[in-house]
């Protein structure tokens, strides 16, 4: 994989980092449960420190790091749908909508590494998908507990 390809995925990635940032974000404003909002607030933090890292990497192979979330993808539109889903929603709907945005993010991941990373890039891929792959099961127990009440 040459070095533009290698950018290319990483600037992907740093977009759902930053889809996922806003839409943890959105789900923090929005959920009354104050352990929920703590949560959220922290999620949406790990995805900035996320996109940093791949910012760096992305700087260190000579491309220009994205910094904005995307305009055009399907995890946008799936955070787009959130906000517009959490106006009035009680806080199992919010839990749904944030698993389905993981479950975007969830995807995004693992497109990135059926790739042929160089190695160093490929652990820390693959660290953070473990990171995604965390959030998506919490969301969802969260999401499962909510139903129960």
């Amino acid at each position: 994989m040459d070095k533009s390809d290698v950018v290319s995925t990483l600037n992907d990635l740093i977009e759902t980092c930053k889809d996922g940032e806003e839409g943890f974000r959105n789900c923090a404003e929005n959920i009354s449960d104050s352990e929920l909002k703590s949560y959220f607030t922290n999620r949406a933090q790990r995805c900035s420190t996320a996109a940093a890292e791949l910012q760096d990497v992305v700087e260190e192979y000579g491309g220009k790091p994205e910094t904005s979330s995307s305009i055009s993808s399907a995890l946008h539109r799936r955070w787009v749908d959130i906000k517009s889903a959490v106006t009035g929603k009680d806080d199992e709907s919010i839990l749904n909508e944030c698993e389905r945005g993981e479950d975007v993010a969830k995807r995004s991941y693992e497109n990135a590494l059926s790739k042929d990373l160089p190695d160093e890039v490929r652990s820390l891929v693959e660290r953070q998908y473990q990171g995604v792959m965390q959030n998506h099961d919490q969301v969802k127990s969260l999401r499962n507990q909510a139903r129960g009440h």
